[in-house]
């Protein structure tokens, strides 16, 4: 099975739990660093999730896994918050995140730029409104690489 479809089952197989627990599953990840894989997946929730509630959640998804089997070599489960700079990877997510501090990366120069950080001031489906310093800049979303949240100091 590809990554891609190990990803897709995991998340059919443990999105109903998550949503009918009021988790948000914000991404998966299975990829082999060095010589072992690992399973990530990052969840939240309004308000932050906790260890207690990665626990919870691991041991579902673990038991999950044990079912159905979607992977058939050895690899490390881990569940997590996608923290504080979390990944804004669905359009529900950028929506969100109007209002907020954000880094956007592009496929191709924008304006002279790849790298856009500042408040996300809106977001239609189609473009997204960064203003970076005095500057606003409207990105199509369909050349955005990367978009996360981001701590301004």
């Amino acid at each position: 099975m590809s990554t891609s479809a190990i990803k897709t089952a995991i998340e059919a197989m443990i999105t109903p739990f998550l949503e009918d627990n009021g988790f948000e599953l914000v991404d998966i990840e299975y990829i082999k660093e060095g010589s072992n894989w690992f399973l990530r997946i990052f969840c939240d929730k309004e308000g932050g999730i906790d260890i207690d509630e990665c626990v919870r959640i691991s041991e579902y998804v673990s038991e999950q896994l044990d079912i159905h089997e979607p992977i058939s070599g050895a690899y490390f489960l881990e569940v997590s918050s996608p923290g504080a700079e979390r990944p804004l990877k669905k359009p529900e997510d950028v929506q969100k995140a109007i209002g907020k501090n954000v880094l956007i990366t592009t496929y191709e120069p924008i304006n002279k730029m790849k790298e856009f950080e500042g408040q996300l001031l809106a977001f239609d489906g189609e473009t997204v409104t960064v203003r970076v310093g005095n500057n606003e800049h409207i990105l199509p979303y369909e050349k955005v690489a990367s978009a996360r949240l981001a701590i301004i100091f």
